[in-house]
C-alpha cells in the first residue's frame, strides 16, 4: 500500500507534532537526555510561538501521560475555569443571549502554562530555562510564517489597528501583514518568558523551587497583574458587534492551579483507551467504541461506505449524549457510569439502521429529550459579527478562524504523553499589552440558558473539545494520538484508531486513508450551528462510495482530497518506538530513531 511517508520506527524515542519545528525541538530534548515529558513541554511552548493562530501562552491544554513505574495513566487538566464574575445574569444585563465568540467577555483563566509546569515538576527532569529556551529563541530571532498564519492575520489588517491595537503591534509589524515564509519575531512574548525565568531563578538553584516561582510569576505576579489591569479597563469589539469590557481578574488567576486527575477509560479488543473526564468531549470516543463493539468492523472495507456509515451513526448517538449530559463534574452530576455501560450501549445500538438518521437522539434518561430540544432551539440562533469566532476544522471553513495543535512523545524508558494545546489564538481576543499574547475565549462554549450541564457557572470549566488519546496494553503505554479540529477531533482519531486495530494498517497508512466528519450535531463554538445529516468526506473516497453514502440518506459535501484531519501518533511495541504524522497541510512532522 502506498503511503505518503513511512511509519517511522526506532528504539530511542519518537515524537509527532503538528509543526516540524516543534517536532525537531522535542527530539533535541530527548537527544540531550531529557525524557518524554521534558520534550513535550519544550515542544508545547514552541507550538505557542510557531502556530500562534492555533494556540498561545494564554490558552489551555489537556495532557494524558503514562509512566512505566505507575500502573495507570494520568490526566493533567490545563483547562482554566470561567471568571467568578461570569454569570448568566451579567450577560443578560449586557443584552446577550449567548456568550460572544471573541473579545474580552468569553475569556477564561489561561491554563496551559500551569499545566506544562506541573508536568515538568512532577514528571520531567529539566529546569524551566532549559524547557523554554527554544521557544524564547524563535520568538526573539524569528520563525518562518506559515501561509495559514498570514491568511489568519490578513482579514484583520484593518480590524486590529482600529479595534485591537495591542494585537496590531504584534501581528502587523510595520503596519503590514507578514509575508508567508518570511521571518516573524514576537519579542514581547520572549521578554515575558525571560522575566518569568528571572523570577524563577531568583528562587534558587532547586529545580522544583524554580518551577513554583515561575507558576507564581504567571498566576500571582506580573502576568496576572497585566491581565487584571487590561480586563478591568479596556472595552473592545467582539463578535456581538458591540464593545464590552472583560470579567477576568487577577483574583481569578491567583485562584487557579492545574491539577492531576484519573483518566476515563474503556477496554476495547484487548486494549484500554484513556481519555479525559466529561469536562472534555473525550468520553464520546469511548461511548462510540462501546456502540461499535456490536459491529464486525474488520469485515468492512476501511475506505468503504459501510465503515463510514456505521461509525458516523454511532458517533451521532455519542455526540447527542455529549450535548445533554457532559459538563464540568465539579459543578454538575454527569451520569458517566451509565453512559459508558454495556447496557446503555446495547440500547442505543438498536437505533443504528442502514439509513442515516436526521435526528439527534440522546439516551433515555430523565429530562434528556427536553434538554436536547432546548439545545437545538439555541443552536445557531445568532449571527456573529467580524472575524475570529469559533474553532472550526481549519479546512472547510474560513482560514482566519482558530483551531488547535497536537503533540505525542514516547521515549526509550517507556514514558508516553499525548497533549492537545489550544486557545489564545491571535485572532480570538486582543493581546494583553506588554505580554505579547491573547487570552483563551473558551467561555463561548457555555450556554446562558438555565438547567443545562454546560450552563455558565462562575468558576466552572467550560466543556472543551480538546481530547488527546492514550492507549495501554497490559498496563503499558501502547499508543498516543490525537488531532486538532474542535468537534471533529474524536471523529478523526476514532477512524484512524479503528483502521489500525481492525485492518492491520500501520499508523501512517491509517492516517493517510481518506477521512470524514459529521456536522450533524451543534458545534461547540459560537454560534453553535448544527447541520443535521451533513457529512463531509474527502474526495479520495471516490464517486462509488460517495454515491452509496448519499443513497443511505447522508447529506454529503465533498471536500478536497487531503483536507480533513491532522492526526499525529506515536507508539511503542515489541521493543520499538513508532511515529506517524498527517501529510495534510504539509506541516506536521514525525521523527523517530
Amino acid at each position: 500500500m502506498f503511503t505518503t511517508r513511512p511509519e517511522l520506527r526506532g528504539t530511542f524515542g519518537a515524537i509527532a507534532t503538528t509543526h516540524w519545528i516543534a517536532s525537531a525541538v522535542g527530539m533535541s530534548v530527548l537527544e540531550r537526555g531529557g525524557n518524554a515529558f521534558d520534550a513535550a513541554a519544550a515542544a508545547g511552548f514552541v507550538l505557542q510561538v510557531v502556530e500562534p493562530h492555533l494556540n498561545g501562552p494564554g490558552g489551555e491544554v489537556p495532557i494524558i501521560l503514562k509512566r512505566p513505574d505507575q500502573d495507570l495513566p494520568l490526566v493533567i487538566c490545563g483547562q482554566g475555569p470561567m471568571p467568578m464574575a461570569a454569570t448568566p445574569e451579567r450577560f443578560a444585563e449586557l443584552g446577550l443571549a449567548q456568550v460572544p465568540g471573541t473579545g474580552l467577555l468569553p475569556s477564561v483563566v489561561p491554563g496551559a502554562f500551569d499545566a506544562w509546569m506541573l508536568l515538568l515538576r512532577d514528571h520531567g527532569t529539566w529546569t524551566p530555562r532549559a524547557v523554554l529556551e527554544a521557544a524564547i529563541g524563535y520568538a526573539e530571532d524569528g520563525y518562518p510564517v506559515l501561509p495559514r498564519v498570514a491568511a489568519s492575520i490578513l482579514p484583520a489588517r484593518h480590524f486590529f489597528p482600529a479595534e485591537w491595537p495591542s494585537s496590531a503591534e504584534i501581528w502587523l509589524p510595520g503596519g503590514e501583514v507578514p509575508r508567508p515564509r518570511s521571518l516573524l519575531r514576537t519579542p514581547s512574548l520572549a521578554a515575558t518568558y525571560r522575566r518569568i525565568l528571572a523570577e524563577a531563578e531568583a528562587a534558587g538553584a532547586d529545580r522544583e523551587a524554580q518551577i513554583e516561582a515561575a507558576r507564581g510569576a504567571f498566576y500571582r505576579g506580573f502576568v496576572a497583574e497585566a491581565v487584571d489591569r487590561f480586563y478591568r479597563t479596556a472595552e473592545l469589539m467582539d463578535s456581538s458587534g458591540r464593545r464590552h469590557g472583560g470579567l477576568l481578574t487577577g483574583d481569578d488567576m491567583a485562584r487557579y492551579a492545574a491539577r492531576t486527575e484519573a483518566t476515563t477509560s474503556r477496554d476495547y479488543h484487548g486494549l484500554t483507551v484513556h481519555k479525559t473526564g466529561p469536562w472534555g468531549q473525550g468520553p464520546v470516543l469511548l461511548q462510540a467504541l462501546a456502540l461499535l463493539e456490536g459491529f464486525d468492523l474488520a469485515a468492512m472495507d476501511p475506505a468503504g461506505e459501510r465503515f463510514v456509515h456505521t461509525i458516523v451513526e454511532c458517533m451521532k448517538l455519542a455526540y447527542a449524549d455529549r450535548e445533554v449530559f457532559y459538563g464540568d463534574p465539579d459543578a454538575v452530576d454527569v451520569p458517566l457510569d451509565i453512559l459508558l455501560s454495556d447496557a446503555h450501549a446495547a440500547t442505543r445500538r438498536r437505533l443504528v439502521t442502514d439509513q442515516a438518521s436526521l435526528e439527534l437522539v440522546p439516551g433515555d434518561l430523565p429530562g434528556a429529550a427536553a434538554r436536547m430540544a432546548e439545545v437545538m432551539a439555541m443552536s445557531g440562533a445568532e449571527t456573529p459579527v467580524g472575524l475570529g469566532h469559533g474553532e472550526p476544522t481549519f479546512a472547510p471553513l474560513p482560514v482566519e478562524w482558530g483551531d488547535t495543535v497536537h503533540l505525542d512523545v514516547v521515549d526509550r524508558w517507556g514514558n508516553m504523553v499525548s497533549a492537545t494545546p489550544s486557545g489564545g489564538w491571535l485572532q480570538s481576543s486582543p493581546a494583553v499589552p506588554g505580554l505579547g499574547f491573547a487570552i483563551s475565549t473558551r467561555g463561548q462554549m457555555c450556554w446562558l440558558a438555565p438547567g443545562h450541564p454546560s450552563t455558565l457557572r462562575p468558576g466552572m470549566r467550560p466543556r472543551t473539545t480538546l481530547t488527546p488519546t492514550l492507549v495501554t496494553r497490559d498496563g503499558e503505554g501502547y499508543l498516543a494520538m490525537g488531532t486538532p479540529g474542535g468537534d471533529q477531533q474524536d471523529q478523526w482519531t476514532l477512524a484512524v484508531l479503528l483502521r489500525h486495530l481492525h485492518h492491520g494498517l500501520d499508523l501512517q497508512a491509517a492516517i493517510d486513508q481518506p477521512l470524514f466528519t459529521s456536522r450533524h450535531f451543534p458545534q461547540s463554538f459560537y454560534p453553535r450551528i448544527a447541520e443535521p445529516g451533513r457529512l463531509l468526506v474527502e474526495e479520495r473516497f471516490g464517486p462509488e462510495v460517495i454515491g452509496a453514502l448519499q443513497r443511505r440518506g447522508h447529506l454529503v459535501k465533498v471536500e478536497g482530497p487531503w483536507s480533513l484531519g491532522r492526526v499525529c501518533a506515536t507508539g511503542r511495541r515489541d521493543g520499538q518506538v513508532l511515529a506517524a504524522a498527517t501529510p495534510r497541510l504539509m506541516q506536521a512532522y514525525a521523527i523517530a530513531r
